[in-house]
């Protein structure tokens, strides 16, 4: 026996719980992909557990056209991106005031951040529905990203004032003593230095934003503006689908966040990283 082995006597039994979770996890997603390149025949035949005898992609054509889904992709994607990039630009703006500028009262700043985070979307619904409908931004796209930024930034600002509160003060010194104002400090010392857990709450409004569905489905009423989530919620509960086809749905409708998250998988672990170093 090893000495590794010797040293660590639950190491076969947490890795054993580990591939059961991960069975666990990816299970469902392979059923998902095994039955949405199944035909409704070769389900019915052999069930939803089987191989597919041979590939058919006729269910996710048929939802893509059914759905104009490159529209509905488009959609989720442009409301995602501007949602993370200007949660993320606010979030900054936030943190530097309230974690480097100390400004008054900056508890009572991120108390209210804390509870903006915690608040059900439910509480949110009615009040917010009123102001989209008094400027006009009812059933548009721009309303659902405002939405979002201001939701997400919260979160953002309250993360990203703990770490301003620990940024090391001989930098800040260093850049007054070159002559950068307060503006230039921020874009010039602080963000470089920030940029993994920026990446990181990139990554996770990203997600976040492409994933809602019911603020969405609010204040998206009309078949062009509608996201992916909302769209997949909608057909299924207005049309009758088979089951491939609902897979087929299931699938292409997780699919981009999937792969967003693997290509950015990189930055999230550089970001969370670099967070445990400090």
């Amino acid at each position: 026996m090893s000495t590794m082995a010797r040293r660590n006597p639950f190491r076969y039994p947490v890795l054993l719980v580990l591939v059961v979770i991960l069975a666990l996890t990816l299970g469902p997603i392979l059923v998902i992909v095994v039955n949405a390149v199944k035909s409704p025949t070769d389900y019915a035949a052999n069930g939803p557990l089987s191989f597919p005898g041979e590939l058919y992609f006729d269910g996710i054509v048929d939802f893509w056209h059914r759905v104009d889904f490159t529209r509905k992709l488009w959609n989720s994607f442009f409301v995602s991106i501007v949602v993370s990039v200007l949660a993320v630009l606010l979030s900054v703006l936030n943190a530097y005031a309230l974690g480097i500028g100390r400004v008054r009262g900056r508890l009572w700043f991120l108390v209210f951040f804390l509870v903006a985070n915690v608040l059900p979307q439910e509480v949110l619904v009615y009040p917010l529905y009123f102001l989209s409908k008094e400027v006009h931004l009812y059933d548009s796209v721009w309303s659902v990203i405002i939405i979002f930024t201001v939701v997400q930034s919260a979160f953002g600002t309250y993360l990203l004032s703990s770490v301003y509160a620990e940024f090391p003060r001989e930098l800040l010194d260093a850049s007054e003593v070159d002559g950068a104002g307060r503006w230039r400090t921020l874009w010039s010392v602080v963000v470089p230095i920030s940029r993994p857990t920026m990446g990181v709450l990139f990554t996770f409004f990203f997600i976040w934003t492409w994933n809602e569905f019911f603020l969405p489905l609010i204040f998206l009423i009309s078949n062009e503006n509608q996201t992916v989530p909302v769209a997949l919620g909608v057909l299924q509960g207005d049309r009758q689908m088979d089951v491939t086809t609902t897979s087929a749905s299931a699938l292409i409708g997780v699919l981009p966040a999937i792969l967003f998250f693997v290509i950015f998988q990189r930055t999230l672990t550089r970001g969370i990283t670099a967070g445990a170093i400090k």
